[in-house]
């Protein structure tokens, strides 16, 4: 058999290590495409996937992308590169904008070019983002619920999402779109709320840290585990005909829980007097209560979720607390 080969754009997140560690298991090509000569992340990218073909290139930039197609020759292309943290995209709208958004639709166009170019079809994902869901007008969220973003980063990854179903209806491209619920790892940046939970926590139990300042603990979410969801975007590939999924659990957590079950790993049971609200942490238009549906996954691609949520958690501190144990030798 021939071997297929993939190209991953975001593969230095926690998503895109996880899916070229999947990729590489059933025997792909992988490629990553990385932003810069001198990323920063390249190293770690070095040292836990050798097997990674590197590309340079931008997601802004159409012949940089062109090129690295040229030498990918991908069968598949997951493009999970963005400005990710909700965040910072109220911070800089216009970067958020210009890359969740239009970097999709230079990858649908390098794709629809590429595929023109060498007469193979390329199966194309784009990660969307429950985030679309914002200010939600049912529950659970479905494929089908309508969509109100609360954020920059939400209205660019609808205009993302909304961008690849034009391309599939329009031009007949395989592209289909993955509508991920919140997902984590031990992988997960440290600013984004779980990691943050999950190293405070350990560093308040190692002695390193007093306390933990957060915004809205009442927010709730559909928290899964990464390693899982990277599952269903391969498994979304593999479909005879392109569709888009809600990827989620179907169980809503408070931020509340996640300092619950983050504290029990440690054996802290008031977890109050560590944690101290800061204004600064609200967002200015928030996100409620997030919940998936993902009826539709477990009965087209056969896909569940293995991890819940409490384990999840536990797995994130256990290992923080190794990271942040002054005994454990540090690689740099």
């Amino acid at each position: 058999m021939t071997t297929k080969r993939a190209l991953i754009t975001g593969i230095t997140g926690q998503d895109g290590l996880y899916l070229a560690e999947l990729l590489l298991s059933k025997g792909y090509k992988v490629f990553g495409l990385l932003r810069g000569q001198n990323n920063p992340k390249a190293a770690m990218l070095e040292q836990v996937l050798p097997q990674v073909e590197v590309l340079h290139g931008d997601l802004l930039d159409l012949s940089a992308l062109m090129r690295a197609f040229a030498v990918a020759d991908p069968d598949e292309v997951y493009n999970l590169g963005a400005v990710s943290f909700v965040a910072y995209s109220w911070e800089n709208a216009r970067l958020t904008t210009d890359v969740t958004g239009g970097g999709v639709l230079n990858m649908l166009e390098s794709t629809r070019l590429y595929e023109q170019v060498s007469g193979k079809q390329v199966r194309f994902y784009q990660a969307s983002s429950s985030e679309m869901f914002g200010k939600v007008q049912q529950v659970p969220q479905r494929e089908e619920t309508l969509l109100w973003p609360r954020s920059p980063y939400g209205v660019a990854k609808v205009y993302g999402h909304y961008m690849t179903i034009n391309y599939r209806e329009s031009y007949g491209m395989h592209a289909s779109s993955g509508i991920l619920f919140n997902h984590e790892s031990p992988r997960r940046g440290p600013e984004f709320v779980t990691r943050k939970v999950s190293q405070a926590v350990a560093r308040i139990a190692l002695g390193l840290q007093s306390e933990l300042s957060l915004g809205n603990l009442d927010a709730k979410r559909d928290w899964g585990f990464a390693g899982d969801y990277v599952e269903a975007m391969y498994l979304m590939l593999q479909q005879d005909e392109a569709d888009d999924y809600v990827i989620s659990t179907g169980e809503t957590h408070s931020i509340r829980e996640l300092l619950d079950h983050a504290f029990a790993a440690v054996d802290i049971d008031d977890w109050e007097r560590y944690v101290k609200i800061d204004p600064r942490f609200f967002r200015p238009a928030e996100v409620d209560l997030l919940v998936g549906d993902s009826a539709k996954a477990h009965a087209a691609l056969g896909w569940k979720p293995k991890v819940a949520f409490p384990e999840l958690v536990a797995m994130m501190v256990q290992n923080d607390l190794a990271e942040q144990s002054p005994d454990t030798v540090k690689i740099a």
